[in-house]
């Protein structure tokens, strides 16, 4: 990178001019915005207080307090909170937890996991096994009892989509072919993000997780929603099982649970999959598993701020509210030059561009160096830019962004 990054713009809800060490972030990581306040007091009251508590057998009051805060934001009965340090450790222990449940319920055959083509669920070794992206996957060693749900892009049939796609909610019935070849008291859990994110923002058909959780419902299995991106607001509900009007099992959350100011994620399970595991061990350790820095206190200190600004902010309805002009914005830039689609859902985009001719995701890196260098960080993939802007956006720089974007394309 030819530059340093040193500090994001949105401080003082402006969109900065081009400057030669700052860029405005647009993409996964911070949900709020770089907006040091939100936490740096917390923070620096935390570690003079308490830097460090372990949470094996125990832990201190402020990450019961996030607990408790976080249980009464998810939906339904995903009450139970299990904190670790990233995306990826949330997922491998939501993983863990699927198939603890099932040993806990005297199913302890059921050990396979199913993921989905084009899913990303970090870079553990549950996490790529589940995943299904082919980069992440070929250098290494993954879990053997894993079998993938097809993906759900069809440029055929969804291309420049606002919202859900109307086509592909048949696409999850392939779950039941999957289940009738392995036999449903081998799987313990499906996993899924519910937008799929890091492929280049897939918006679920409509009715397709509807048919997945009655698919896994009926056959005992667990649904697992991967909501690292989703969850806190980014597609206007808290979190995107309650936009789509669906209960899983266990949703893992990372990212925005402390604006990324420290590292931090976490697993929720319903109270009937931490029951389970908790019943089934009449004394000493119920489950497992666990991290060294597990809610640590500087993490938790973070999400406790961050959650407050959430409140204060009111930052739910503002993402709901501005949902619509991002759409439109977005889309005004079918028809641009190298751009073969566009798809978008809450406040959330992936812009797909036409590739090189045999140099697959240059024109994709060239526009990520381009932003880059106009003071504009987006997340770049294989010729697709995802866009995921922090939640205090205004209309206005709505507009800056998509302009700059409108201005770099016809230089690639």
């Amino acid at each position: 990178m030819r530059r340093q990054l040193i500090a994001l713009q949105f401080a003082d809800r402006a969109l900065a001019a081009p400057h030669p060490n700052h860029a405005v972030v647009i993409e996964h990581g911070n949900a709020i915005g770089g907006q040091p306040h939100i936490a740096l007091e917390a923070i620096r009251a935390e570690a003079a207080s308490l830097d460090y508590a372990p949470s094996f057998q125990l832990s201190h009051p402020a990450a019961f307090e996030l607990a408790n805060r976080l249980a009464a934001l998810f939906p339904g009965d995903l009450n139970h909170v299990f904190f670790c340090n990233s995306g990826s450790e949330a997922v491998d222990t939501a993983l863990k937890i699927a198939l603890a449940y099932h040993r806990a319920k005297g199913a302890g055959s059921r050990m396979r996991l199913i993921g989905r083509e084009r899913g990303y669920h970090g870079v553990g070794f549950g996490g790529i096994s589940v995943g299904g992206i082919g980069a992440n996957r070929r250098a290494f060693l993954t879990l053997p009892g894993v079998d993938h749900l097809p993906h759900t892009y069809s440029p055929e049939h969804t291309r420049f989509q606002r919202g859900q796609p109307a086509w592909g909610a048949h696409l999850a019935d392939d779950l039941e072919r999957i289940i009738a070849l392995h036999g449903p008291e081998t799987i313990a859990a499906v996993i899924v993000e519910p937008l799929a994110g890091s492929t280049g923002v897939l918006p679920p058909p409509i009715g397709y997780l509807e048919r997945l959780r009655e698919i896994t419902k009926r056959h005992g299995i667990l649904l697992i929603f991967d909501e690292v991106i989703t969850a806190f607001g980014r597609l206007g509900p808290f979190t995107a099982a309650e936009r789509f009007g669906i209960q899983p099992d266990i949703i893992a959350c990372a990212k925005a649970l402390s604006n990324g100011a420290v590292p931090m994620g976490a697993a929720i399970a319903s109270s009937e999959v931490h029951d389970a595991i908790l019943d089934a061990t009449a004394q000493g350790i119920e489950f497992f598993h666990g991290y060294t820095y597990t809610a640590h206190p500087l993490a938790v200190a973070a999400a406790l701020a961050t959650l407050d600004t959430f409140v204060e902010e009111d930052l739910l309805v503002r993402s709901a509210g501005l949902e619509s002009f991002w759409i439109e914005a977005i889309h005004s830039l079918e028809g641009a030059p190298h751009v073969v689609d566009v798809r978008t859902l809450g406040l959330v985009a992936g812009i797909e561009l036409q590739p090189m001719p045999g140099a697959p995701g240059e024109r994709s890196m060239k526009l990520f160096q381009a932003c880059f260098d106009k003071g504009l960080l987006v997340r770049s993939g294989t010729d697709i830019i995802a866009l995921s802007p922090p939640l205090i956006i205004s209309k206005q720089q709505i507009e800056e962004v998509v302009g700059r974007l409108r201005d770099l394309l016809p230089t690639l």
